[in-house]
């Protein structure tokens, strides 16, 4: 073994270690969590997990736990690999009370699709998913919360088109996408190509192949194309990389739209001024001004069980999208626990908390959660809840929203959405439920 896979196995082992707690006893709720802290996704890893591990520790220390039941989680390490993640889902799914796997990885989504169906354990995707899974008739474990690709897609044209001064000043603009050349990053060029037809603008989609550290090819493609706007369906390194690329080729980096997964601060800082400007699409914004978030800082990391190593990543994008998640995950424990009692819960009665996860605007301000946490109002058959995003923009040293709740075309986007379930469960000789709600 050399010196820099010792370092690594090394680092793996810590982050398994640090801020994780045993799998849950018979009174206790357990969080297997696929995580990843190293390698070129480890940015998004960190922040995301630390986040939602913060809320699970804030629920324990402030609350006791919900209705008295202690939350634990252990992490291992998937290093966003498709092959570690399965092998951590089967290792873990063991654990005693299980409530949700939420491996923030399309293809280990795609992985454990049967696996879910077949063990019965949800799969929580907030923001990403496969787009068929929304359909909660013919895939009742698989919940991508808050927003699913096709929404995401049907937005930023939304947000394009606003800009333009409506949606029929896209006719005859010119738009690329440059997305990531994983299961994620190609889940959306039908939605683009649909788009494409209806409004009539000019559409190019490029790969930029894993991890995404080369661009100079499809930039140079970009230039020749000389596109109104582009959009960025980056991840990790990825994302800095074609920022400081659209500065090298001359292009507006105010017309470089980026998505869910190019967001954050990690994206923007790496690529200095040339990100001054950039914009992207969030589901929920950064900052520490939200009670619920001040609650952490005040009540964990006061009491030196923070997550995040680096205390200035508070509050950012991906730790608030952490602490969302959180919100989710354990309102529909909450939830289920009002139909099936003030215990531990089995993974199906976690399934049917988020199958009926409705939070108000009433719920989501004694969360401490307004203006951080949408509304939602999951079904039987909708799995996904509101599909609203916002726009932000990068000023060099933060973030500011500059639009208000941006909707999807939930209206074309649906049937895109039941046609696919339906194909999958043709194929794979599966019955739809019927859904009352």
């Amino acid at each position: 073994m050399n010196v820099l896979n010792s370092i690594k196995l090394a680092t793996v082992a810590v982050a398994i270690a640090v801020g994780a707690s045993f799998p849950a006893s018979a009174d206790e709720q357990y969080f297997p969590l696929q995580s990843y802290r190293v390698g070129p996704y480890a940015a998004g890893g960190t922040g995301f997990f630390g986040g939602f591990i913060d809320y699970l520790n804030l629920i324990n220390i402030r609350d006791g736990g919900v209705n008295g039941v202690k939350l634990t989680w252990s992490e291992c390490e998937t290093q966003y690999e498709v092959e570690r993640g399965v092998e951590c889902y089967e290792r873990q799914k063991t654990g005693k009370n299980v409530a949700a796997f939420n491996p923030l990885s399309l293809g280990i989504q795609i992985a454990l699709l049967e696996r879910s169906r077949t063990d019965k354990i949800p799969i929580i995707t907030i923001d990403h998913g496969q787009t068929a899974t929304s359909d909660g008739r013919v895939f009742p474990y698989l919940f991508p919360l808050l927003m699913n690709p096709p929404s995401e897609t049907s937005a930023i044209i939304t947000y394009i088109g606003q800009r333009e001064g409506g949606a029929e000043k896209l006719k005859g603009k010119k738009i690329v996408v440059l997305y990531h050349g994983s299961p994620y990053g190609k889940e959306t060029i039908p939605i683009f190509e649909l788009l494409s037809k209806k409004y009539g603008f000019e559409l190019q989609q490029i790969e930029v192949p894993h991890p995404g550290n080369d661009q100079q090819a499809q930039w140079l493609t970009i230039r020749r194309a000389k596109p109104d706007y582009v959009v960025l369906r980056g991840w990790g390194v990825m994302n800095p990389v074609a920022i400081k690329s659209a500065q090298k080729v001359g292009f507006p980096v105010d017309h470089l739209i980026g998505n869910v997964w190019s967001n954050s601060e990690e994206d923007v800082i790496p690529a200095g001024e040339a990100a001054k400007g950039y914009i992207s699409l969030i589901t929920q914004p950064s900052g520490t001004e939200f009670p619920v978030v001040q609650q952490v800082v005040d009540k964990v990391y006061g009491a030196g069980k923070g997550n995040l190593e680096d205390k200035k990543r508070i509050g950012s994008v991906y730790h608030n999208l952490g602490i969302v998640n959180g919100i989710l995950n354990v309102e529909a424990i909450r939830i289920a626990q009002d139909k099936f009692g003030h215990r531990a819960l089995s993974s199906e009665e976690v399934q049917w908390g988020f199958e009926h996860l409705r939070l108000d605007e009433k719920r989501i301000a004694e969360l401490g959660a307004v203006g951080l946490l949408q509304s939602i109002n999951v079904t039987c058959a909708d799995h996904e809840g509101e599909g609203s995003v916002k726009f932000q923009q990068w000023d060099g040293k933060k973030w500011s929203v500059i639009s208000d709740w941006v909707k999807p075309d939930r209206v074309l986007l649906r049937p895109i959405i039941e046609a696919a379930a339906e194909k999958y469960a043709i194929e794979n000789d599966i019955k739809p439920r019927v859904c009352t709600e």
